[in-house]
Formats: structure tokens, C-alpha cells, sequence
């Protein structure tokens, strides 16, 4: 019976059981893509990462699964890899669609290089692009308390929805309609300013098998210029108010983002095929 490790890492935590769970999965050569599908819907977590040895411009390949299908960029779990796989200063991750990925030293945590996603604001006609099959359009879903601003990605890995609110309060009671929200293939990030920290945020990705994902990187990779160009400022420090809940501190650089936060191992075992 083939053995492979596992091992479970809480990122943007600094305490375990916060932040956003990830399963790593070091591999020496690929599975069939249906058997690291089939792990990740076992782990059942929002992201489980798979890494293969590489040379040249990278240390590893990555790939990452929801517990329904291969994205591509995750955020959190490249964040996992780094922590799991790192040795000196800086690990480097090829993926499939998003480029190479650095993860390095930044105190007691890390530094995650990601590049940018651009939204603009979103036009009436290209809102209704964004509809469940009984019509329902995407603020409506979302069902979200006060005015809400919409912009859609124009450039970036992922289809991207930042949804731009009234206040913390309205990002902390919006409710979606999952049923509905899952028939709309994007992520969909509500945000505000914040309170005790500069931007407030929560993701929806029921469409991509994870209803609400605790704290997300590549969320962040939106979230990071948006708020740099209203803020008027290149960094800022930001909190995804899931239950589990997270800090995140964003900073741009060129046509980066970087994100700084802190991993916390919770799982190590033996996964048996």
C-alpha cells in the first residue's frame, strides 16, 4: 500500500485552529489528477496543496484542489507549502496558470509573492454575465445590507468579484445565498474599511466547492491594489472576518502583491492509497 506524507498547516494563524486550514501533500512524482482530486474531497478541506521536486527557475511544482476541482491560485496553501518545505530563506513554487511563486522568511512568519489581480468597476451589462440560472444577479446573492459597488477582475488568474460595502458591520452580517452564489463561477469578495485593522474583508467560493473560505491569499492579491489605490498608501493591514478569522498584512509591489502572515503546524501522518 503506497505511503505518502501529510501534513496539515493552520496559515495566517499564530494559534492553532485560526486562520485557514491547508493540507500539503509532497510528492516525487504526479498522481493521476482523479486521485489528488479524490485526496483533497477526503481531506475536505478549502485547499489541499500537492508539490512535485523541480530545477530551474523553481524549487517545486504546485498545484492546489478544493474538495471539487483544481484552482488556479491559491493563496493559503502556497503559504502551507512554504512553511512545510522551506529550509533556508526562500522556497520558489511553479504553477500551472499563475507563475512563479516565492515564499520567504519575514520574522516569525512569512512573505508570499503573488501577482496581482486588476478589477475595475462593473457595468450594468457586464453584471448580468454574472447571474444564477433563475436570474438572480450576484449583489443579490450575496444579500448584503446597504449600497454594495461591484468590480470584476480584468486581469489575473481567477474570475474575481470585490464587492465594495458600506461599513465592517455590513461585511461581518452579510448572508449569502450559497444555493444561488454556487451557480455564479467566480470568487466573490465583500469588503469595507475596518476598525482595529485598515480593510475588512469575507470570500465566497461556493461555486468552486467552499462556501466561505476562512482567509484567502488570493483574495488578497485583489484586495491588495484595490485598497492601496483608495487608501493612497503601498501597504496596509487587513482581517478576514470568517469564523475562524485572520490577519493578513498586504503590501504592493510593481505588479505584486505580497502578503506577510504565520503558519502553525496542527497535523503531521501518513496518508495510505
Amino acid at each position: 500500500m503506497p505511503e505518502l506524507r501529510l501534513v496539515q498547516v493552520d496559515a495566517f494563524a499564530d494559534r492553532p485552529f485560526t486562520g485557514n486550514p491547508a493540507a500539503v501533500v509532497p510528492l516525487d512524482a504526479w498522481l493521476p489528477d482523479a486521485t489528488m482530486q479524490a485526496i483533497a474531497e477526503e481531506n475536505n478541506l478549502s485547499e489541499t496543496a500537492f508539490t512535485v521536486p523541480t530545477d530551474g527557475d523553481a524549487d517545486y511544482e504546485l498545484r492546489w484542489f478544493t474538495p471539487t476541482t483544481e484552482v488556479a491560485l491559491c493563496g493559503h496553501a502556497t503559504l502551507a507549502s512554504g512553511h512545510v518545505l522551506l529550509h533556508g530563506e526562500r522556497v520558489r513554487f511553479r504553477t500551472r496558470k499563475a507563475g512563479v511563486l516565492v515564499v520567504e522568511r519575514d520574522g516569525e512568519g512569512y512573505a508570499l509573492d503573488l501577482p496581482e489581480t486588476l478589477v475595475r468597476e462593473a457595468s450594468d451589462g457586464e453584471l448580468e454575465n454574472w447571474v444564477s440560472r433563475d436570474g438572480t444577479r450576484l449583489v443579490d446573492a450575496l444579500r448584503c445590507d446597504g449600497s454594495a459597488q461591484v468590480f470584476l477582475s480584468h486581469k489575473g488568474a481567477e474570475a474575481t468579484a470585490i464587492v465594495l460595502l458600506d461599513d465592517e458591520e455590513a461585511v461581518r452580517s452579510c448572508a449569502p445565498d450559497m444555493a444561488r452564489l454556487a451557480q455564479i463561477d467566480l470568487m466573490a469578495i465583500v469588503t469595507a474599511r475596518g476598525s482595529a485593522h485598515d480593510v475588512v474583508s469575507r470570500v465566497f467560493v461556493p461555486a468552486w466547492g467552499v462556501n466561505e473560505d476562512p482567509v484567502t491569499g488570493s483574495a488578497h492579491a485583489a484586495l491588495t491594489p484595490f485598497w492601496c489605490d483608495r487608501l493612497d498608501r503601498e501597504s496596509f493591514t487587513a482581517f478576514q472576518a470568517s469564523r475562524r478569522g485572520g490577519e493578513v498584512s498586504c503590501r504592493r509591489e510593481g505588479e505584486r502583491a505580497v502578503l506577510g502572515g504565520r503558519c502553525i503546524t496542527v497535523i503531521e501522518g501518513t496518508l495510505r492509497l
